[in-house]
């Protein structure tokens, strides 16, 4: 929730803090980059060091450090600093958020394993949604410092819950050391790739710029195959990698998120810029998102139980690609009643795809191994996002943005391949069924 409330009043508080500083335009798109960057880069590798020296450890040095990191951007006093504090933000907020996933896999047995991960999916809704929210309340009244101000203490709130945390202690025995190569290798791709994709809005796919890092990060991931299958520690441990059901959790998790974000962003654009809707009414119509997500999560646990994570993410996957296909009938028709229907839709199903991935992620793995499956798991629901973004970034006029939101559409659609490859089992055996293979 922390994480997910500070992505979303951040972007309430950008224009007051260019205001105020005397920031570029560039300057305040790299408050986001550099957190997005340092983020995606190190969660795998802050998954295996939470499986080699405690989860919990790991957890409190991430909010702690979080917490300082906010609290510092809120006294800077130049826009370096807030550039520069934003990405010890995402280098804190690696550490912790594998950590989070972990801690549930470690602390409920399989069959609350479930109703876990559905809470978890309903608090971090309930943060995005009521981020905007709260931070125009805080900038209007106290000032865009204020947005950094409230994580402190609520971080202090968190670490002195987990002070009375009880985990088994991770065992050194089987605990394997850090392929020091393939942690810099994969840390480099991720970087290269998140910062090409936030990087395409202004650029574009053929810029020479783009072009050549994503020539790079090709380069750096055939390095890091050639690494992983020589390294006797792969950073990616081989239960982990030959997990059918934890690689198709991820490829689902990609595609969904990629299609969400991307089709909020083209969605905001439509209806403020073409249907000439304000921002309020805008907000209005992309609630029932929110309410859905929240009210959704709980009812896709169920599900989960009953039936199983192959028949739940199929029909999670099916709700979003319908609902992200009804917002481009919006934009090809111009009736903004439908958005409520739509986003309701999304809302939904996005629930589903998040409850039965992460469930089956976090189930699947071997408990030595939480941690990184952890890191993967929010590696892919990072880099989705900034995915879907870079596809919707072609979007001008109503017409170019239903072909956009079809687009996604298709993309998101494309996320019933690995759903087919989750596990059919019914029954609380669904959560963990794979963690042999």
């Amino acid at each position: 929730m922390i994480v997910a409330l500070d992505g979303t009043v951040l972007l309430m508080a950008q224009p007051s803090l260019q205001r105020s500083l005397g920031a570029s335009g560039a300057q305040i798109q790299w408050t986001s980059t550099g957190y997005l960057v340092a983020v995606a880069a190190l969660l795998v590798v802050a998954g295996r060091l939470g499986d080699r020296y405690g989860h919990l450890r790991l957890l409190r040095i991430g909010l702690l450090g979080f917490g300082v990191a906010s609290a510092g951007i809120a006294l800077a006093p130049s826009a370096g600093w807030v550039i520069g504090l934003r990405v010890a933000q995402g280098v804190f907020g690696a550490l912790l958020q594998p950590a989070t996933l972990a801690v549930l896999r470690l602390a409920y047995p399989e069959k609350e394993l479930r109703r876990a991960v559905a809470v978890r999916t309903a608090a971090i809704a309930v943060a995005a949604g009521s981020g905007p929210v709260l931070g125009g309340l805080l900038v209007a009244h106290f000032g865009w410092r204020s947005v950094f101000w409230i994580n402190l203490p609520i971080v202090l709130a968190v670490v002195a819950l987990a002070a009375a945390v009880r985990l088994p202690a991770p065992d050194r025995a089987t605990a394997q050391r850090l392929d020091l190569a393939g942690a810099v290798l994969l840390a480099g791709s991720l970087a290269v790739l998140v910062h090409a994709l936030a990087e395409l809005p202004g650029r574009g796919w053929a810029a020479p710029a783009t072009l050549a890092e994503l020539g790079l990060v090709a380069g750096l991931v055939a390095l890091l195959v050639v690494s992983e299958r020589r390294s006797a520690h792969p950073i990616v441990p081989t239960a982990v990698a030959r997990s059918v059901p934890v690689t198709a959790a991820m490829a689902l998790l990609l595609v969904a998120t990629a299609g969400l974000f991307g089709s909020l962003f083209t969605a905001t654009f439509l209806l403020q810029g073409t249907l000439r809707l304000d921002p309020l009414a805008t907000g209005l119509r992309v609630l029932p998102l929110t309410v859905l997500m929240v009210l959704g999560s709980p009812l896709a646990g169920g599900a989960l139980g009953r039936w199983g994570p192959r028949p739940t993410a199929l029909a999670g996957t099916l709700l979003v690609a319908l609902g992200i296909a009804g917002l481009a009938e919006v934009a090809f028709s111009g009736a903004a009643g439908l958005t409520g229907v739509a986003f309701a839709l999304i809302g939904a199903g996005f629930a589903a795809v998040m409850v039965t991935a992460t469930g089956t992620v976090v189930g699947d793995a071997p408990p030595a191994h939480a941690g990184t499956v952890g890191g993967l798991k929010q590696t892919a629901t990072n880099i989705g996002p900034t995915l879907g973004i870079a596809l919707a970034t072609s979007t001008h006029g109503a017409a170019a943005a239903g072909s956009t939101l079809l687009l996604l559409a298709g993309v998101t659609a494309a996320g019933l391949i690995p759903a087919l490859l989750l596990p059919g089992v019914r029954g609380v055996e669904a959560v963990g069924a794979g963690a042999g293979r």
